[in-house]
């Protein structure tokens, strides 16, 4: 039964996972992506339909206004916005141009002025959450690719001469100068409709990016790639036109070609192809440019009285641009990660209760030098082994010391308690946590990417869970330490006490205080991992390990020698004090998701080891939870008092 309960809380686990990050995904993204997807394909295969204002192939031109009738329908269902009537001009106006068969040039550019307007009204993803693997791409073209387009991406598999519709050539330089990276891991994730073209959404997102990645080096031959590996090494202005993953899936060749030239952009393109991992130390610092670009545009918002659209860009900046990266600034400055998870706190509240434009502003300032400090911090240059060892043994031993506390007055309550026959329920809820992890560690690395709100609705909601859980537990063992008759208790009563319910109850409880810190824990050590940095890190993991080990050990041991009526009371005041610090942990994690508001409270001070943060709810929820213990606590007392003077 135990190891079937396991599996059905793993499989729970990464199903909740995926529906968050489902959740978490902005309604009109599915519309947004597919205009832009079809605005790409115009751009790219509208040539091939018109030529000098006649129609060379009927098939193709009908396919074109089919595409751009499509687009039209997507924005007109895009939710309402500011720019949304320039979106929907600027779609009829490219119908117009497709029907009065215009030069695919002016068509073209059309299609990608209209596709840039698109994203900047409606962003969506456009970037890989990891660098994608050419070598994996490879493996996936073969398995998948190569009896229609052939080996070299010619198109000439052998299964191409029977499809009523021709295989793209990829080695067609011309049409793959108009294509990015980011459309054809499109094409790949939805396929082609009318065309043999099938969708490959079964693949994970990161298979995807690989696969399209590695399908964009084809037009570019081995030789003009490793000309262009001389320039990225040795012109750094040409670095600054492709600084991230970003850049790299969304520029096409012949829109980089128009700034440095267009063969040496085919010889950069066809490097980056085939090497992003060069890219992948400025992942984080580009992170942190969403996060300015975002609190800007929030303030220019905020100016022109859109107050939901700025609270909604402020929240994107932590979720979309902050979060990503948190693990790794609180790896390496966890004060300054405080400071500046405070300041965008506070910048959100300023907006949710109506401060002054030029208040808004000023707090925008004062983050964007924090967030100069952050990306100093963060920097490769800024780490090293010693500090990955570091960095990997406190974040393991802080996460774990609160989950360890629990999970030990558990086992030890059982044990004074004589009830080992429910130890197997425990012991279940722990390792199937552990469990739990890691399937989140795979899902996360090779199904899903985490998103921020995700993280923080698991680590909100569980901590919640976790504290209303204890707050029962510490106050019914403050009631049996109270009580004179607590031998005759257990004897007699324990039974019911702890029946199959009960047995349950802990091991849920188990589950969720460790699920929560392996979550955190895997999320921290994602960021900490960089090539060359297992050792340290696993070193670092180990010698945690071993510290945790060593409490557990005199923790249990102590509790042995303890009179059980001192351990109820020593056990009811830790759970008293892990409620009151899991409840302002789990209420700061929901405003952090944007589930709870957030009004600033002066003279608080940030202190993160003990829950407590300077805003009036999640003071607020520590103080119910002190009020509720005392509440439980001064109950028990009269109880026992009553009891005593029978």
């Amino acid at each position: 039964m135990v190891p079937r309960v396991i599996r059905w809380f793993a499989g729970l686990t990464l199903s909740l996972a995926l529906s968050t990050t489902c959740l978490a995904a902005e309604p009109y993204a599915a519309d947004a992506q597919t205009a832009w997807r079809l605005l790409d394909y115009i751009a790219v295969d509208y040539a091939g339909a018109v030529n000098h204002g006649a129609v060379s192939s009927p098939a193709e031109y009908a396919e074109q206004q089919e595409f751009a009738s499509t687009v039209s329908a997507h924005i007109a269902a895009l939710p309402e916005k500011a720019g949304k009537a320039g979106l929907v001009d600027q779609a009829a106006a490219l119908r117009a141009a497709i029907a009065s068969k215009a030069d695919p040039k002016d068509v073209s550019d059309a299609s990608h002025k209209l596709a840039a307007a698109l994203l900047a009204a409606y962003p969506v993803p456009l970037a890989p959450a990891r660098v994608p693997d050419f070598a994996h791409g490879a493996q996936l073209f073969q398995q998948n690719c190569v009896a229609c387009h052939g080996a070299t991406g010619n198109g000439d598999g052998p299964a191409a001469k029977a499809l009523a519709t021709p295989p793209i050539a990829f080695t067609d330089q011309e049409r793959a100068r108009e294509r990015s990276v980011f459309s054809l891991y499109q094409i790949v994730t939805q396929g082609v409709d009318g065309t043999p073209m099938p969708s490959f959404a079964s693949l994970s997102d990161d298979d995807r990016w690989s696969l399209a990645l590695y399908v964009g080096h084809f037009a570019v031959p081995d030789q003009m790639a490793a000309a262009g590996e001389g320039l990225w090494q040795h012109d750094a202005t040409l670095r600054t036109d492709v600084p991230d993953l970003t850049s790299l899936v969304t520029t096409t060749p012949s829109a980089l070609g128009k700034r440095i030239g267009q063969q040496q952009a085919d010889e950069i393109m066809g490097y980056l192809r085939r090497h992003p991992d060069v890219l992948a130390p400025k992942v984080s610092a580009s992170s942190l440019s969403v996060v300015r670009e975002k609190l800007k545009a929030s303030v220019v918002a905020y100016r022109a009285g859109d107050k939901p659209g700025a609270s909604t860009l402020a929240l994107s900046a932590y979720l979309d641009g902050f979060e990503p990266i948190e693990p790794l600034l609180g790896s390496r400055d966890s004060t300054l990660l405080e400071h500046i998870e405070g300041s965008m706190g506070e910048y959100r509240a300023a907006i949710e209760h109506r401060a002054s434009a030029d208040d808004v502003a000023n707090r925008e300032q004062v983050l964007s030098t924090l967030l100069d400090d952050a990306e100093a911090a963060i920097s490769p240059n800024a780490s090293g082994k010693l500090s990955t060892f570091i960095g990997a043994a406190t974040i393991l031993l802080r996460e774990g010391l609160e989950a360890l506390l629990i999970v030990v007055a558990m086992i030890a309550f059982l044990r004074k308690a004589e009830r080992m026959e429910v130890m197997p329920y425990v012991h279940a809820g722990w390792t199937g946590a552990l469990a739990a992890g890691f399937l989140t560690w795979v899902a996360a690395t090779w199904l899903i990417g985490i998103s921020g709100a995700s993280r923080e609705l698991t680590e909100g909601f569980g901590s919640v869970f976790a504290a209303v859980v204890l707050l029962s537990i510490g106050i019914w063992m403050h009631g049996k330490s109270q009580a004179g008759q607590w031998q005759r208790y257990i004897k007699e009563r324990m039974a019911t006490a702890l029946s199959g319910r009960s047995a349950w109850f802990l091991f849920g409880l188990a589950f969720i205080v460790v699920y929560r810190e392996v979550f955190e824990t895997i999320l921290f050590y994602a960021a900490l991992w960089t090539p060359g940095s297992g050792a340290a890190l696993l070193a670092g993991a180990a010698t945690a390990c071993v510290a945790l080990a060593i409490i557990a050990w005199a923790l249990l041991r102590y509790s042995r020698m303890l009179p059980i009526g001192k351990f109820f009371a020593y056990s009811s005041w830790l759970m008293a004090i892990l409620t009151v610090v899991l409840a302002g942990k789990g209420i700061a994690a929901l405003q952090e998701a944007g589930i709870v508001g957030i009004r600033p409270l002066g003279g608080v001070p940030r202190i993160e080891l003990i829950g407590l943060f300077p805003t009036v709810q999640t003071v607020a929820a520590q103080v119910l939870m002190i009020v509720a213990v005392v509440g439980g606590f001064w109950a028990n007392h009269r109880k026992a008092l009553k009891e005593a003077s029978r």
